[in-house]
């Protein structure tokens, strides 16, 4: 079973919905009318928060069936670190002194 990789979100990005809430208190404080603007910006936000989530990888998947999963992948590097392991120790990689 092959499994997409994800998609990278900005680094950059800031995900955080906290300075959008101190725009609209400081609109509320200061009787601005621009408190319908800021509300707007936070209704676009959490639905591109939403949209992030619904697209993030797994996230069909059943909280079993992901630690399936993961305890799958886990076995796999177990296995493929005891490989290195037995490779390394096989001597063919010492470089000859001249």
């Amino acid at each position: 079973m092959a499994v997409a990789p994800p998609k990278l979100v900005k680094e950059t990005e800031d995900s955080s919905l906290l300075p959008f809430v101190h725009d609209i208190i400081k609109c509320l404080d200061k009787d601005n009318q621009d408190v319908h603007e800021e509300l707007a910006k936070l209704k676009a936000k959490i639905q591109e928060a939403r949209e992030q989530i619904s697209n993030m990888p797994g996230i069909d998947s059943s909280p079993l069936e992901q630690q399936q999963q993961l305890a799958k992948l886990r076995e796999q590097v177990r296995t493929k670190n005891q490989l290195l392991q037995k490779y390394k120790s096989l001597c063919m990689f010492d470089v000859p002194k001249a």
